[in-house]
């Protein structure tokens, strides 16, 4: 049996071929009898899809998956995945790879592959990390999400509360009740 798997990381990862639908669309091209998806980070081995791809395989299944980076993140989790999964008598066909035999040739080039891949993750997050470098050089730069609501919104919604219940204050200001409340708190401490 051909069992696939495809991830995403985030909603913003849905472009140039890497969509939960474009993995899926491969994965029945490749004739997979069953696939397991999920938008979930890579940074994490303990992953709810992957686990339940890994408790179904059986010896003599194949895992299909398009690339390496949609089931591991490093060389060293991919090898021992992988290893793993060869113990049990499962290959592993990794569509823009091909498939990994438990044999010596097939060993080596994962190996290669693996690394190249781990690689190129942390040359993004090397380029990230100096991005945001040069970003907090900058006056106008701000740590985190800008702020949806001005300190004049808050402190009027504040001063409702005089008056109204945290749900009335909400309705009428549109200010979510957590962040009202996270805000009286900020005030007390003040």
């Amino acid at each position: 049996m051909k069992v696939g798997y495809a991830r995403v990381s985030t909603k913003g990862q849905q472009i140039n071929g890497n969509s939960l639908e474009d993995q899926e669309q491969l994965l029945l091209a490749e004739g997979c009898n069953q696939i397991y998806k999920e938008q979930f980070t890579g940074t994490k081995m303990d992953r709810p899809e992957f686990n339940k791809v890994l408790l179904s395989l059986k010896s003599g299944d194949t895992l299909v998956i398009t690339k390496l980076d949609r089931f591991a993140r490093s060389a060293g989790e991919g090898i021992n995945t992988v290893k793993g999964l060869m113990s049990k008598g499962i290959k592993v066909h990794i569509l823009n790879m091909g498939i990994i035999e438990d044999k010596p040739m097939g060993r080596m080039i994962f190996n290669i592959m693996a690394s190249f891949a781990e690689f190129e993750r942390d040359m993004i997050v090397e380029r990230t990390q100096a991005g945001k470098a040069i970003a907090k050089t900058k006056e106008s730069y701000t740590e985190g999400r800008p702020r949806k609501y001005t300190d004049t919104q808050i402190n009027t919604a504040l001063d409702l509360l005089g008056d109204y219940s945290y749900t009335q204050v909400e309705k009428m200001t549109k200010i979510s009740k957590a962040t009202l409340v996270r805000a009286a708190r900020a005030r007390r401490q003040t």
